[in-house]
């Protein structure tokens, strides 16, 4: 028998970018490009080291650096402090960088959505979206 209050859910994007691994690296691991395209951060790209992302909401979101491996995969924690369960999230971000003929396969994945937090889960599919919109403008504009 499964206890159905543990599982919990994932989102994950998935995109075509018209740039190689290398240009895509650079805008997940600079903290002025990051910021370009996601959020407000002091990010540092050294497994261990911790930083907030800061949403124009007002949020702040507690990070740690969990896993490198440059122009492969990127993956921190992403967790936000709430009073309301339906909030309070602790979840981890991993990118995945692989090279294709026309650039680069990137998946994003954020895993740790509890069955209670639908909303959260919701925001997020759908903020994933425009922040890799974003990520992707921010590459056209890269040299």
């Amino acid at each position: 028998m499964t206890n159905n209050t543990s599982e919990t859910r994932t989102v994950v994007v998935e995109r075509e970018i018209p740039h190689p691994p290398e240009k895509l690296w650079r805008a997940l691991t600079q903290p002025h490009l990051i910021e370009a395209w996601l959020m407000k951060n002091d990010f540092d790209p050294v497994v261990g080291h911790r930083f907030n992302l800061r949403g124009e909401w007002g949020g702040v979101l507690d990070c740690e650096v969990l896993a490198i491996e440059p122009h492969r995969t990127l993956s921190y924690s992403w967790n936000f402090s709430h009073d309301d369960d339906a909030y309070d999230l602790k979840s981890v971000v991993t990118f995945t960088l692989t090279p294709t003929g026309a650039g680069t396969h990137l998946r994003m994945e954020q895993a740790g959505f509890r069955p209670s937090q639908r909303q959260a889960y919701g925001g997020a599919k759908a903020g994933w979206q425009q922040f890799l919109a974003n990520l992707e403008q921010v590459l056209a504009g890269l040299d």
